[in-house]
């Protein structure tokens, strides 16, 4: 059974289905659009329980040849790191959806918007063809550009392009580096193009050729994350997005940046990533500090959470080029924990804003005594995102860490510095905002309802759940970071330190529980 293609297919038909809904009937838009959003949730638990541990890295392959002539084809296959990306993204969307109950305005529209930006980011983390990754990639700037720009806050005009052109210009250089690398790829294989990465990964690349398809490839990337400098898009895309566009964006399309360097650079061009992890790496500490330092002066709370994002991403950004298994495990770890713990905090900001309309710190004050339950979930996540022992946010820092240190100690110890300033910052802001005498103007304000603690109960349970027995998810994401350092170590001249893996599994480039031909 396609079961992948039924999974990227499923928010689309629901995309259809919502469209020919009548206009005289805006109610039953909602819970349509919560009810199609939990379908890919349901295919994605089903590829969690079904993934082998057998060793075997792609499962559920599925191929079928688009264009023979130019070796283009819908080849989709899931391994331990896409896996956790696709039930990330199939969780995230439905609590996004449903957190969207105050929206009036183009209701059916948004909705739309919403199902085909879950479609097309499912589509990048399982495509294995180079032109059908692309194709999903470009897809996902079209609803959130719009999303941004028709439901954001004031200044959503210049956020949303600003956003578009620095994707834009990524993606230009991304797809100069793909054409190159599937003429390359022909070659290889005797015809006139080939866009599999499994082909790619069996060519010989030279070194200088390497570095220019890295700079063409990791430039679109890093502008995703966003890497240090390329990161001044996100804040203003943040605060001025919809509360379901900052979820989405914070939660999962940052992890496509991040997501396609493990994929494609480092995979693909070893050479050249063992020769610029330095300066990524630089890079990234660089981000932890500076995002991390502007988060403590916002006086926006919201624009506060989107620096963080910076903050943290770098972390991700350090553990992927300082090459030990441990720190590859922590920065996959560290995308999931991150998508949850800011997911949460985006979600919490929208559930007051829509109560005050404001999201000045300085209009806050003494709102734990008005809103109890609500201040102690903020807090919960506030802890969850500064890695306090025993929640997700922990397990994929201090993996990261002493991954690190074990090749960058000095670059190490500084983005050590990360975690107390996200201390000061997150603690600060919650002080400003939830204790102290309460604000009269706050006087009146209800506590989450019952929808909203739905919303919020599914988070909680996987941040503690993923911070108490991380062993499932570390468990299936080692045999594919494995192979990456199979890779590094097979094509250079770089030497995984000792205690630097944590097992001699086989590299394989597998398939298992095959879902059909071509």
């Amino acid at each position: 059974m396609p079961v992948l293609t039924i999974l990227i297919a499923l928010p689309f038909v629901g995309a259809a289905i919502i469209g020919l809904l009548p206009r005289r009937r805006p109610e039953v838009v909602f819970p349509v659009a919560i009810g199609v959003s939990v379908a890919p949730l349901a295919v994605a638990i089903y590829l969690l329980a079904e993934y082998s541990l057998d060793g075997t890295t792609f499962q559920f392959f599925e191929n079928y040849v688009l264009s023979e002539r130019f070796g283009i084809a819908w080849e989709l296959a899931i391994d331990g790191i896409s896996l956790f990306m696709v039930v990330l993204t199939a969780v995230l969307f439905p609590l996004a959806i449903a957190a969207s109950a105050s929206v009036r305005d183009k209701l059916k529209t948004y909705m739309i918007l919403m199902l085909v930006l879950e479609g097309a980011v499912l589509g990048v983390f399982l495509a294995l063809d180079l032109l059908v990754f692309f194709a999903f990639f470009e897809i996902v700037l079209i609803p959130m550009y719009l999303l941004i720009s028709m439901w954001g806050s004031d200044r959503r005009a210049y956020a949303a392009l600003k956003f578009v052109v620095f994707t834009a210009i990524g993606s230009a250089f991304l797809l100069v580096g793909i054409i190159v690398l599937g003429i390359l790829a022909g070659d290889a294989v005797g015809a006139t193009s080939s866009f599999d990465w499994r082909v790619m990964l069996s060519m010989d690349i030279s070194e200088s050729t390497q570095m220019w398809l890295f700079a063409g490839f990791g430039i679109a990337f890093a502008i995703k994350v966003p890497l240090f400098p390329f990161h001044t898009w996100l804040p203003d895309a943040h605060t001025e997005a919809p509360t379901a566009g900052s979820v989405i964006l914070a939660g999962v399309l940052l992890k496509m940046g991040a997501y396609g360097l493990l994929r494609f650079n480092l995979s693909l061009f070893p050479d050249a990533s063992v020769d610029l992890a330095p300066v990524l790496a630089v890079l990234g500490v660089i981000g932890i500090i500076y995002g991390a330092a502007a988060a403590i002066v916002q006086p926006d709370i919201k624009r506060l959470v989107a620096y963080s994002s910076v903050s943290h991403m770098g972390f991700i950004i350090l553990g992927i080029f300082a090459f030990t298994s441990q720190s590859l495990q922590g920065s996959v770890f560290q995308m999931i924990s991150h998508g949850l713990t800011t997911g949460a905090l985006f979600l919490l900001i929208g559930m007051i804003y829509d109560r005050t309309h404001t999201r000045a710190i300085s209009d806050y004050g003494g709102l734990a005594k008005q809103m109890p339950v609500y201040a102690g979930i903020f807090l919960f996540s506030a802890f969850a995102s500064a890695g306090l022992p025993g929640l997700s946010g922990f397990v994929g820092e201090f993996t990261i860490l002493v991954g690190s240190y074990l090749t960058l100690p000095v670059l190490t110890i500084i983005a050590g510095l990360g975690v107390i300033l996200a201390a000061v910052y997150l603690l600060w802001a919650y002080e400003r905002v939830f204790t102290g005498p309460l604000n009269p103007k706050l006087e009146g304000l209800k506590d989450l309802s019952f929808r909203e603690l739905a919303i919020m109960v599914p988070l909680v349970v996987l941040i503690i759940g993923l911070g108490v027995y991380p062993k499932p998810v570390m468990d299936r994401i080692q045999p594919s970071v494995e192979q990456i350092i199979d890779r590094l170590e097979g094509a250079s001249d770089y030497q995984v330190p000792e205690f630097g893996r944590l097992t001699d599994v086989e590299s394989v480039v597998g398939v298992g529980h095959e879902g059909g031909g071509g």
